[in-house]
């Protein structure tokens, strides 16, 4: 029955067929297309047609009314556009715009196979969006497509997507799509005999997912990594049958515990045996592509070799004085909570200065609404200070107008572990060397300022502070800050970003990075701020003051007893978890998730209100 919906289907769409061309789209030998035709004519879907065979201009057949009827069953009702993923591989081009709104040739990907859907009548066409997704507005006007919003894009995999996708599958003979497909020809059909995956072979090892199949071509079982194998690659065809079993599946382990970093073709796999049939789509080589990274796209469209479109390529060019050939292996290094940050090499032989050929570097791009957040200026000031203190990374470039920047990167360098007393002991050194350096800059970080300014920011933004006892809880941190100011704390230079990841021992010693938040402030504050970010509890954040004190406090702790200490440390861990509570949900305005943090900074205040209660302290 599959076979004759392919041959009905090929007569439909081209009534001249010839016996090799359906040949062709049932991928079988004359000999048995000639026996499966015959068996279609048999069950009333074909009749003779009056034209001459003899001429070769069709197999001599015309569709009945009965197989227009069995056709009608097999339309593909709509198409489901995946689009909602970062897209980390093809940094920095993807920090600026969705992978699936890149061009190919001079044609966005998303916007090719909206257009091949639509030379085969497909017009119900729903885009999964998430990152970026007001880039993909226009394509409404454009070509009357549906957006659905995927929540979890930032956080969770495909599998999600296809939950949140749900209701629109649901009931529909449905392709589905990743918007950063390239199909040379167009694979689509207004109908589809079974559900199907499309496959391309993979010639020697490979890391895709390879399948077995049994002789009539049905999915059989799927590794990850092979040899000499089909493998998913492409596009994808549910049946509303298909669906109705597999949503099941897909709500079920949507709901399990562990399940967050599932592709939804994890769940298929798992339950192949249990759901209806898929077949395999073999496609010929080079009909569907899958770009893997930025240096793919080079080899396959020129454009991108030296004119990628991308600001952030073309300032690297600049400051290095190379055209963007020359920037290669990039890759992502941190999507983080204020910026994002990209690895590169500079090519060997390339005419960049000669200590920077061979030598990889890290272009650091501001993340949205950080203009507001963090002052560039400011910033810049802190590094010209610092910088002959020998504690820094080593800058190439710094924009004090928007932030953007560029330090060299250490090889084998490696973050430092809180946990680890010897390298609690390291950081906490060169925390109080800064603070004792005499240094003096012209601005400040105040705590209760910084937390007032969020507050006005959130409004301007029509947004809203997410905690319900919020009035409650900020009148207790004005009592916090009363007690504070009360203390008459000396100020020195702060780098208040104090957390593990921002110190790296690398083979030319510790260095301590990202100084965006730095001002004058009371050197506790640092203390403080590497115990919240690294959820450290009362013992811990006792032992961390230790590492600290060593044999002489400096000027954090001059005249302070050990409780007075770890009262101030206490008092700052809640001001400071409070402010960047309020942080996140300013960052929430803009679409970012930071899962549970916002919950545990705004935890930290309360905690810490309850126990310099306790210590009488306010």
């Amino acid at each position: 029955m599959n076979e004759s919906v392919v041959i009905l289907r090929t007569l439909k769409e081209n009534p001249d067929a010839t016996q090799r061309d359906i040949a062709s789209a049932l991928d079988v030998s004359l000999g048995k297309t000639n026996r499966l035709i015959q068996e279609t004519a048999d069950l009333g879907l074909l009749e003779k047609d009056a034209r001459d065979e003899g001429r070769g201009r069709n197999v001599g057949y015309r569709i009945t009314e009965a197989g227009e009827q069995m056709l009608q069953e097999h339309r593909v009702d709509a198409a489901l556009i995946l689009a909602s993923g970062f897209g980390s591989r093809f940094v920095p081009l993807t920090y600026e715009m969705p992978k699936g709104l890149l061009e190919v040739y001079g044609e966005r990907m998303i916007e090719r196979q909206i257009r091949q859907l639509h030379a085969v009548g497909i017009t119900n066409i729903t885009i999964m969006v998430g990152y970026l997704k007001e880039k993909f507005d226009y394509l409404i006007d454009k070509y009357q497509v549906d957006l659905i919003y995927n929540p979890e894009y930032s956080c969770k995999n495909t599998l999600a997507t296809m939950y949140h996708a749900r209701d629109f599958l649901r009931g529909k003979n449905c392709y589905i799509l990743s918007s950063d497909n390239w199909m040379r020809e167009n694979m689509y059909h207004s109908f589809e005999a079974v559900p199907w995956y499309a496959a391309t072979y993979m010639k020697g090892e490979t890391a895709e997912w390879a399948m077995t199949t049994g002789k009539n071509g049905v999915i059989k079982e799927v590794k990850v990594g092979g040899e000499n194998a089909w493998c998913m690659y492409g596009p994808v065809f549910f049946t509303k049958q298909f669906s109705d079993v597999f949503l099941r599946y897909i709500e079920t382990y949507y709901k399990l515990p562990g399940t967050e970093q599932y592709y939804w073709e994890d769940v298929l796999i798992r339950n192949l045996r249990n759901l209806p049939e898929m077949y395999i789509n073999r496609q010929p080589e080079g009909e569907v592509y899958e770009f893997e990274n930025l240096e793919e796209l080079r080899t396959f469209d020129e454009k991108y070799v030296n004119h990628s479109g991308s600001r952030a390529m073309q300032l690297v060019a600049d400051v290095f004085k190379i055209p963007e050939s020359d920037i290669v292996e990039i890759r992502c290094l941190k999507a983080g909570m204020t910026n994002k940050s990209w690895l590169f090499r500079v090519e060997d032989d390339s005419n960049a200065p000669e200590e920077y050929r061979g030598k990889s570097f890290i272009c650091r791009i501001p993340g949205p609404g950080t203009e507001k957040l963090i002052n560039r200026k400011q910033e810049g000031d802190v590094y010209k200070a610092v910088v002959p203190l020998g504690i820094t990374e080593e800058l190439v470039y710094f924009n004090s107008a928007n932030g953007y920047k560029i330090s060299r990167y250490y090889e084998n360098a490696r973050n430092a572990d809180y946990r680890r007393p010897e390298e609690l002991k390291a950081c906490m050194t060169m925390l109080k060397k800064l603070h004792n350096s005499g240094i003096r800059l012209d601005h400040v970080f105040d705590f209760k300022d910084q937390l007032l300014r969020y507050e006005q920011y959130i409004r301007d933004a029509h947004g809203e502070i997410p905690f319900e006892d919020y009035p409650t809880i900020r009148m207790q941190a004005m009592e916090v800050f009363d007690w504070l100011e009360k203390q008459n704390r000396p100020r020195t230079i702060a780098h208040i970003d104090c957390v593990k990841d921002n110190f790296l021992f690398t083979q030319e010693g510790l260095r301590m990075i990202d100084w965006e938040y730095c001002g004058m402030s009371d050197p506790l504050a640092d203390i403080a701020m590497a115990a919240i970010y690294s959820y450290m509890n009362q013992d811990e954040v006792k032992a961390t003051i230790e590492a600290y004190r060593g044999e002489d406090g400096g000027i954090a702790m001059a005249g302070l007893s050990g409780d007075d200490t770890f009262a101030l440390v206490t008092a700052y861990m809640g001001v400071g978890g409070l402010l960047w509570s309020l942080w996140c949900a300013y960052k929430i305005i803009f679409g970012e998730n930071f899962g549970d943090y916002t919950l545990k900074m705004y935890r930290y205040f309360k905690n810490s209100y309850q126990i310099l209660r306790k210590m009488n302290k306010i």
